[in-house]
């Protein structure tokens, strides 16, 4: 024998070898339930006996089989043929076998015999005899053909000299019709490696770009409402990717209290924690998270985070479980209004008069206002608050009374204004137009003259201010006051610039002081404003994201347009500054992942296809500015399209009506679980479907506890 003749029986040996111990693996001959009698493409058919159906606990719907034509206990398998495959299929229903009439015809007639006689069933001894419960005892069962698994050498081994890997493929590429596999139902070892399988390919491509492929233990198989313990399935462990969340869309759907927030909380700790890998070749991953939490579940401890013993089991605490975080705190929380138990909270509050933040607080009085469609308010939504060129003096004389009435406007709208701030109206209003207010002829001359008194005091009262706001406005409307006059002559000025001594935004702006609903409506956004503050809530929020600590946003009080305006603020800073550092080509963009609970309240709507929406925009252009989000609701079809398009990871509990699941069955292989979706409403009951599942798999998940 040649030197290569013996190398290739050495592979050839430890290729069977390998073979075999994959196929004893899965394949357990006592596990046996039947034979596949037909096969396409898409599904297939068994043949099964009551003996081998209850030998193995029994075959619940929804269940996991196996097919396959080979021996596992061969010592020859030649992992290149075609027969060695193990196709895996999920049972869907009962199959009419061609002798299903007559066996339906003989058990009538048999419990016709004992019809009334309620100490005997009439398949019991000296009713029906041996052979013919035989003969009944076989029926047929429809499966879903879900995939192919198969053996192959890793992709780098040219030669065909390692070990043998794992493979699946989601279809099946040949069949036979008139060739017979057997049927076999995993055993708990097996159907943890079958419902856990990742192909290798994911898990390398989340260690070349995250440096971790950890795994967190989500909770155990369960297919049916009916979990009984005899099935012989229990406790098989499933195991999800942390990574598989990153910069990718999640979708959480279920009705109230079916489990949604709990396994929010299980994947927020999970991230959280890829930064105490468990392996010690793993990196260190410091993912910033950030969580709108409208109900306050996630930023404050109530009744159902207790844990057995009654402790606190809140996800606020998970930093405090480990001791490396004891020295700064690793999870954040934000709100409108201060909590009591929670003294360390952190208030998303603004200074609204601040120079730095006069076109920031005015975007958040925009976006409260949005929706409202009076003419008055609209042309105040125009306004922006942009500074001028230092060396141009009468663009920037026209941008500080503009600045000087938008800020009377907030005083009057019960905006407190820092002590610190005097009202100046030095070099901002004209001469001839104070005189014009001063010898005006009108009704209301006197409420003219009284004004252009309060514009010549260098520092009026802001609420004085308001009052000459007030009555400049009614002046320059005013037909018989003398504005036209004052106008014409200062456009026709000598050396003039032709323009107007008014122009439109500052008009804009004036113009609500005439309409008493006005300022109450600009006022709705007070609770967003203090005096005393300096920063930029939404610009401290990031930096904490980008040091990657978790973020908890408590939306539980406080009106609900400031909510909503607040976190599109926020999701607007967390887009734009990752999309800057994308376009200039930074490397090391830092990762962030977004909770929406209760996402019909922030996310558009099914109908709308407004794509240039903050919420639509961070869906469809994350993932490339490495932003994931993670969205919570009761109603797959309150969510734009657009977003579920781009959904990779999808948790699905009980939904109550058809409207929802046949929505939900235009994703992955849901339509095989849409009647359990709707008919089960066990708590935690999910079926799951992440970027490194090829399938959906049903899941019991476990409850949360912070220190597991």
């Amino acid at each position: 024998m040649t030197i290569e003749k013996g190398i290739a029986q050495d592979i050839e040996g430890i290729h069977n070898n390998d073979a075999k111990k994959w196929f004893q693996k899965l394949i357990q001959k006592d596990q046996y339930v039947g034979e596949l009698y037909s096969i396409n493409y898409e599904t297939a058919k068994i043949q099964i006996h009551d003996t081998e159906r209850q030998k193995v606990g029994g075959i619940p719907s929804l269940s996991f089989l196996i097919a396959t034509r080979v021996d596992p206990d061969s010592t020859n398998i030649d992992f290149k043929t075609e027969d060695a495959a193990f196709i895996l299929l999920r049972v869907m229903d009962a199959a009419q076998l061609p002798n299903s009439a007559e066996a339906e015809r003989i058990r009538v007639e048999t419990a016709q015999r004992v019809s009334g006689e309620t100490d005997k069933h009439w398949d019991g001894e000296g009713i029906m005899d041996t052979k013919t419960r035989v003969y009944l005892g076989y029926a047929g069962v429809e499966c879903r053909i879900i995939g192919t698994f198969y053996l192959e050498t890793p992709l780098e081994d040219k030669n065909l000299k390692g070990n043998l890997l794992l493979k699946f493929g989601s279809d099946i590429s040949n069949y036979y019709p008139n060739r017979g596999l057997k049927v076999y139902k995993p055993n708990s070892n097996a159907l943890e490696e079958i419902v856990n399988y990742t192909d290798q390919s994911n898990l390398q491509e989340h260690i070349e770009n995250y440096g971790t492929a950890e795994k967190v233990k989500l909770g155990y198989i369960r297919y049916a409402s009916t979990n009984r313990k005899y099935q012989q399935v229990d406790d098989v462990p499933i195991f999800i990717y942390p990574a598989d969340l990153l910069s990718q869309k999640s979708a959480l759907f279920g009705m109230t209290r079916t489990g949604k927030s709990n396994t929010t909380k299980i994947i927020a700790k999970s991230v959280y924690e890829l930064r105490y890998p468990t392996v010690a070749s793993d990196k260190s991953l410091r993912i910033g998270q950030i969580i709108f939490d409208p109900n306050g579940e996630y930023a404050n401890e109530n009744a159902q985070d207790k844990d057995g013993n009654n402790n606190p089991n809140a996800l606020k605490n998970i930093w405090k479980i480990n001791s490396k975080a004891q020295k700064e705190k690793e999870v954040i929380t934000y709100g409108i209004t201060r909590h009591p138990n929670d003294p360390d909270r952190k208030l998303m509050l603004l200074n609204f008069f601040g120079d730095d933040n006069l076109q920031i607080g005015k975007e958040i009085i925009d976006s409260i206002l949005a929706e409202d469609g009076t003419t008055y308010i609209k042309n105040f939504l125009q306004v922006s608050f942009e500074s001028p060129d230092p060396a141009d003096r009468s663009a920037l004389t026209r941008y500080n009374r503009r600045v000087l009435a938008y800020r009377s406007v907030l005083a009057r709208a019960g905006f407190a204004v820092p002590k610190n701030l005097r009202a100046s109206t030095k070099g901002l209003f004209n001469a001839d137009l104070l005189t014009a207010m001063q010898n005006s002829a009108s009704d209301n001359a006197s409420e003219y003259q009284s004004a252009a008194q309060i514009f010549g005091n260098l520092n009026p009262t802001w609420d004085q201010l308001g009052n000459a706001f007030e009555a400049l406005d009614k002046f320059m409307r005013d037909r018989a006051g003398g504005y036209q006059v004052f106008e014409n002559t200062y456009v026709n000025r000598p050396n003039g610039s032709g323009d107007r001594w008014a122009d439109e935004d500052f008009k804009k702006i004036i113009g609500i002081f005439q309409y008493p609903n006005g300022t109450r409506k600009i006022g709705k956004a007070a609770e967003q404003h203090s005096p005393d503050t300096r920063q930029d809530y939404a610009a401290d929020i990031y930096n904490h994201l980008v040091d990657g600590k978790l973020i908890i946003i408590d939306q539980s009080s406080g009106e609900p347009e400031l909510n909503k305006s607040s976190a599109n603020r926020i999701m607007t800073m967390i887009f734009r500054e990752n999309q800057r550092q994308f376009i200039q080509g930074v490397t090391n963009i830092p990762e962030i992942l977004v909770y929406i609970e209760e996402a019909h309240n922030i996310l558009p709507a099914g109908s709308d296809l407004d794509l240039s929406n903050i919420w639509v925009r961070t869906a469809k252009e994350g993932a490339k500015y490495r932003i994931g989000m993670v969205y919570a609701t009761q109603e797959v079809s309150s969510i734009q399209k657009n977003i579920l398009r781009n959904t990779a990871n999808w948790f699905i509990a009980h939904l109550n009506n058809t409207d929802e699941t046949k929505e939900l069955c235009k994703y992955y292989d849901f339509a095989d679980f849409e009647l359990s979706i709707r008919r089960a409403q066990d708590k935690g009951f999910l079926r799951v479907k992440t970027l490194s599942n090829p399938f959906v798999i049903p899941i019991q998940v476990d409850k949360f506890d912070v220190t597991s």
